[in-house]
C-alpha cells in the first residue's frame, strides 16, 4: 500500500493542522473529543458521584488452582438513582499486582472462544470482564439499564458505545482500588462494536495504558472515507442506536466528516495501540483498519515515542507489524476474536507496557 497514493484516492484529511507541536497536542485531543462526542458517539456521561463494589462470589483456586474469580457487583451512585452490572475479576496468583485487561464482553462470562482465560492468566495477567449487555441491551431500547439513566435528549445524546465505554471507565475506577491489581499497566480491549468501545474508551480516559480493537471496522479503526465494506450509511442505518443522532447525517457523505477515525486513534497517543484485522473481514475492511493505525502513527513520533514507519506496507495474511507503541496484525480467517489473536496481542504488551 502507498500511503501517499491512498491518501489522495481518498481525499484525506491531513492528521494534525500545519505546524503541530507536542505542546499543543493536548488541547488538539480535546477538541477532536469534542468532535467525535458531539458527531458520532454523544457526550460521554459525567462519573458517577460514588462507585460501591460488593464481592458476591469469590472462588480461590480456579483454573487449577492458578487464579481467584471473584464475582463482584458494582453499584454506580447516579444523579437519578443507583445503577448495578457485575464484574468478573479473575488474578493470577503468580503474578501480584497484576496488568489487567479490562475485558469488553458479548457474553455474561465463557472461558472459550472470545475470552482464554487459562491462557491470559499463564502470561501472568489479571482480567476484568463484563457483558456489555449487563449495562444496557444492544438494541433502541433506551429505558434499559444505564440508558434509563441518561434519557437520549438531543442530538447529541449518547449512543450505546458511549454507554458501555462509560461502564469499562467505571470498571478501571474500582480496579484503581485493588493492591492486586497493576492499573498503571491495565488496558481495555474489545472485538467488533466493542472494539469501537474500547477505542472510544482508551481515547477519552487516559488511565487506560493502551487500547487493543479487534476487527472493529466502520465507525472503530477503519478509515471511514474510501472505505470498502461497511459504510457510515450501513452501519447508522442497522444500527443508529449505537451512535448520537448527529452520526447519521454523514451517512452516503463520509467526505463530510469533521474528523476521520485516525484521528480517534492518535487520541490514545503517547499510550501503547493494537489494532488487529482478520485476512476474509471485509466487511471491517482490513486495509482501512491498517491504513488508519499508518496515518495515527506520527501522533507517537510527536509525542517522543515510535508507532508505524511513514511508507510501511500492510502485511499480509498471518503477518504482523510491530514498532514501538504502535501494533497491527492480519490474522487469517474471518470476523472473529481466537486465541490466535490474544497471543499476539499479550506478546506486544508485555513490551509496550514495560
Amino acid at each position: 500500500m502507498n500511503m501517499q497514493e491512498e491518501k489522495t484516492r481518498r481525499n484525506l484529511p491531513p492528521l494534525f493542522p500545519e505546524g503541530m507541536t507536542a505542546e499543543a497536542f493536548p488541547a488538539w485531543r480535546q477538541e477532536r473529543l469534542a468532535l467525535y462526542a458531539r458527531e458520532c458517539f454523544g457526550v460521554t456521561p459525567p462519573a458517577p458521584k460514588a462507585l460501591r463494589a460488593e464481592i458476591e462470589a469469590d472462588r480461590e483456586d480456579d483454573w487449577a488452582g492458578k487464579a481467584e474469580h471473584r464475582r463482584v457487583k458494582l453499584t454506580l451512585e447516579l444523579e437519578a438513582g443507583e445503577f448495578s452490572f457485575p464484574v468478573h475479576l479473575v488474578l493470577p496468583k503468580a503474578q501480584r499486582p497484576a496488568p489487567c485487561a479490562v475485558y469488553i464482553s458479548f457474553t455474561p462470562y465463557a472461558t472459550a472462544g472470545y475470552q482464554p482465560i487459562e491462557e491470559v492468566v499463564d502470561h501472568g495477567y489479571a482480567m476484568a470482564v463484563f457483558c456489555y449487555e449487563d449495562v444496557t441491551r444492544d438494541n433502541g431500547d433506551f429505558a434499559d439499564g444505564l440508558a434509563a439513566f441518561f434519557p437520549r435528549q438531543g442530538a447529541d445524546a449518547p449512543g450505546k458505545i458511549s454507554l458501555w465505554a462509560y461502564a469499562a471507565m467505571r470498571v478501571m475506577d474500582y480496579l484503581q482500588t485493588l493492591p492486586e491489581i497493576d492499573s498503571a499497566r491495565t488496558f481495555v480491549m474489545g472485538h467488533s462494536r466493542l472494539g469501537k468501545t474500547a477505542l472510544w474508551a482508551a481515547a477519552q480516559d487516559e488511565r487506560f495504558a493502551a487500547a487493543v480493537s479487534n476487527d472493529s471496522g466502520c465507525s472503530g479503526a477503519a478509515v471511514s472515507r474510501g472505505k470498502v465494506g461497511e459504510s457510515v450509511a450501513a452501519i447508522y442505518r442497522q444500527f443508529p442506536f449505537w451512535f448520537c443522532e448527529n452520526y447519521g447525517a454523514y451517512g452516503g457523505r463520509e467526505d463530510a466528516l469533521p474528523f476521520e477515525q485516525y484521528q480517534l486513534l492518535a487520541c490514545i497517543a503517547p499510550r501503547p495501540l493494537y489494532v488487529a484485522s482478520a485476512s476474509q473481514d471485509e466487511w471491517a475492511d482490513p486495509q482501512s483498519e491498517f491504513l488508519s493505525a499508518l496515518l495515527a502513527s506520527p501522533a507517537w513520533a510527536l509525542l517522543g515515542a515510535q508507532g508505524l514507519p511513514e511508507g510501511e506496507q500492510m502485511p499480509e495474511s498471518g503477518g504482523r507489524l510491530v514498532s514501538g507503541c504502535v501494533g497491527y496484525h492480519l490474522r487469517p480467517g474471518t470476523h472473529y476474536l481466537s486465541r490466535y489473536d490474544w497471543a499476539r496481542v499479550l506478546r506486544f504488551l508485555d513490551i509496550a507496557l514495560l
